[in-house]
């Protein structure tokens, strides 16, 4: 015999299903959707209406609503967005005016140059690393960092800007899938942020420390300038950047409200293959 006692089930009280609350019926469920037939729109609505597909048509709701009232819709990128092959869809949301600024970490930067100037971008880490040769592609930081230490000395751009630019100067043969050569010419702001080390035209000769952080910086204080137009309706989505853009965009974010705009009320959403604490916390919880 057992020394422990154990619950009585038997005198447990049950209530009628009928009178449960419950979160999911059949209207719930997906649709079958004909391909021939239907549009993307009704691709979409034969989601089902739960968890995270409602989330993404409440998202698109949301967007609609931002751009009706003119409030901001703020894209912020890492760099595998561009790697993956996505530029040509938010170039397309860019040019429609649904994505009204555009913030991605420094590596975004270097993919989005060299897929315009050359075509190519993504080196074989695994093979160049282990001869010495990993991140060394001239090309690419001759471009960028004479660019910005050009910008540097001779105006007030930011890193976004500048590298747009100097796109269009150079008639990049690839600039139709630039994220930078696009917000440069539609007047988008576009800003780029930098952690020092991180990226590989940071240990080529033509690295300058002052241009870049002076140039990133510059670009911090636009996205705190964008981020007071927030209230009331704007829309920020962080896509692929576990780090740097949430902890950017939180300080950003204060900085705007610091100078006296509500900046709050508005939606953000985060998407990532995985689940990160700064996504999370920085961009979903603590801002809205």
């Amino acid at each position: 015999m057992s020394k422990f006692k154990r619950a009585d089930l038997s005198k447990v009280k049950t209530i009628s299903i009928k009178k449960r609350k419950s979160k999911v019926t059949p209207d719930d469920f997906a649709k079958v959707f004909d391909g021939k037939k239907g549009s993307f729109a009704d691709f979409a609505d034969s989601l089902p209406r739960i968890l995270v597909a409602d989330d993404l048509r409440s998202l698109a709701d949301d967007i609609i609503a931002a751009r009706k009232k003119n409030k901001p819709v703020i894209l912020m990128m890492g760099a595998h967005v561009i790697k993956v092959g996505l530029s040509p869809i938010l170039i397309d949301l860019i040019k429609r005016n649904m994505i009204t600024a555009v913030a991605m970490n420094s590596a975004a930067a270097i993919h989005d140059v060299e897929t315009a100037m050359w075509g190519q971008t993504s080196e074989d880490v695994a093979v160049n690393i282990l001869d010495g040769r990993f991140g060394m592609a001239r090309e690419t930081g001759e471009l960028i960092n004479r660019t910005l230490a050009d910008a540097f000395r001779e105006s007030d751009m930011g890193y976004g800007e500048a590298l747009g630019r100097k796109l269009l100067a150079l008639d990049a043969p690839n600039a139709n899938v630039s994220i930078l050569a696009t917000c440069y010419s539609l007047n988008v702001p576009i800003t780029i942020h930098a952690a020092i080390g991180t990226d590989i035209i940071h240990q080529q000769p033509t690295m300058d420390g002052a241009a870049t952080g002076e140039l990133s910086f510059r670009d911090f204080k636009l996205l705190a300038e964008t981020c007071k137009g927030l209230v009331g309706g704007g829309v920020v989505l962080n896509v692929g950047s576990a780090v740097i853009m949430p902890e950017v965009f939180l300080k950003a974010l204060t900085v705007a409200r610091n100078l006296g705009h509500k900046a709050k009320g508005f939606t953000t959403a985060v998407f990532d293959m995985n689940v990160h604490y700064r996504p999370t916390m920085n961009v979903k919880l603590r801002p809205t």
